[in-house]
C-alpha cells in the first residue's frame, strides 16, 4: 500500500492507496507545533479505524507547502514506518516540463495538480486550486507548465478583513441571497463569495486568451479543472470551470509515486 500525504498551509490531507485505487483517506489540521511522534500516533489511530496496518505501507510519498513540517514527517515515516519518502521536490520524475523562470519556485501543489490534470483529462487545460490560496496553473497538451497566478483563497480573505477591521465580524462561507445585502454578515459573504467568482472568470478568460493566442488553438480549446475546498461553492456561481476533482491532488501523488519508484529505500532504524 500507498501512503500518500499532502501538507497544505490549513490542512493536511492523508490517503492510503491499494495498487492504484484509493483506499481510505482523511483530513487533519496543519499544526507546525505537533511532533513526529504526535503525526505517527494520529495516524496509525485513523489506520485503525479503517483497518489498515502501518506494516502494509510499502511506499510513502510527500507534498508539502510548509517547508517546517516536511523535517518532522520524514522522520515520522522513519520511525513509524521504516520508509524514506519520495518528496515532491526538484530532481523527481513528473512528466511535464516546468517552464518557469525558476522552477525551484513552483509550489509542489500545483505539480501535483497539473501532473494529475494532464495525465487524467489531456489536452490545454487550467488547474484551478480553491485552498488557503487560489492558483491557477496553465499546462499544454504537451505536457508544458506554462505558469498561472496565485491570489488569496476566500476564507484567507474573509480571515484578513476580521483581523484587521474594528467592526467587522467572522461570517461563515456561503453564498448569500443577493448581491445588494441589508447587514453586515451578508455584504461580507457577498463581497467575498460573488468577488471571487467575478475574479476566477476574469482570470479564466484571460489565461484563454493568452493561452489560445500563443498556442494557436481556440479559446474554447481550453478546459478548466477545478479542485480543493471551496471548489464546488465557486463553480455554482462561474460557467468557466468543466471539470471539479476533489481527489485530483492525492491521485497526483499516486501517480507521481509510479513515476518516481526506487527512489526512497526500506531503512531499518538503529536504537
Amino acid at each position: 500500500m500507498l501512503l500518500a500525504i499532502d501538507v497544505g498551509n490549513t490542512n493536511i490531507v492523508i490517503g492510503v492507496f491499494e495498487d492504484d485505487k484509493l483506499f481510505e483517506s482523511w483530513r487533519l489540521a496543519t499544526d507546525n507545533k505537533r511532533s513526529a511522534d504526535e503525526y505517527g500516533t494520529i495516524i496509525h489511530s485513523m489506520f485503525g479505524y479503517a483497518g489498515v496496518k502501518s506494516e502494509d505501507i510499502d511506499d510513502v510519498i510527500i507534498s508539502s507547502v510548509v517547508p517546517s513540517l516536511l523535517f518532522t514527517l520524514e522522520h515520522m515515516c522513519l520511525k513509524f514506518f521504516g520508509l524514506n519518502p519520495i518528496v515532491v521536490e526538484q530532481g523527481i520524475k513528473t512528466g511535464i516540463r516546468i517552464c518557469y523562470d525558476d522552477p525551484r519556485q513552483v509550489g509542489s501543489d500545483r505539480i501535483v495538480n497539473s501532473v494529475a490534470a494532464h495525465t487524467r483529462y489531456g489536452g490545454n487545460l487550467i488547474v484551478i486550486d480553491f485552498g488557503t490560496a487560489t492558483t491557477f496553473s496553465c499546462v499544454t497538451a504537451e505536457g508544458d507548465f506554462l505558469g498561472g497566478a496565485i491570489a488569496p483563497g476566500i476564507k484567507t480573505q474573509a480571515a484578513a478583513l476580521f483581523e484587521h477591521t474594528a467592526k467587522l465580524p467572522n461570517v461563515d462561507l456561503e453564498i448569500p441571497g443577493s448581491f445588494i445585502c441589508r447587514n453586515t454578515s451578508e455584504a461580507m459573504r457577498s463581497g467575498l463569495v460573488y468577488g471571487h467568482m467575478g475574479f476566477v472568470e476574469h482570470m479564466v478568460k484571460g489565461m484563454k486568451e493568452e493561452m489560445s493566442a500563443s498556442l494557436g488553438c481556440t479559446p474554447d480549446d481550453i478546459r478548466v479543472v477545478a479542485t480543493g475546498g471551496m471548489a464546488t461553492m465557486v463553480e455554482s456561481g462561474v460557467s468557466c470551470i468543466d471539470v471539479i476533482d476533489r481527489r485530483l491532488t492525492l491521485d497526483g501523488l499516486q501517480m507521481l509515486h509510479d513515476k518516481n519508484k526506487g527512489l526512497n529505500k526500506k531503512r531499518v532504524l538503529q536504537d
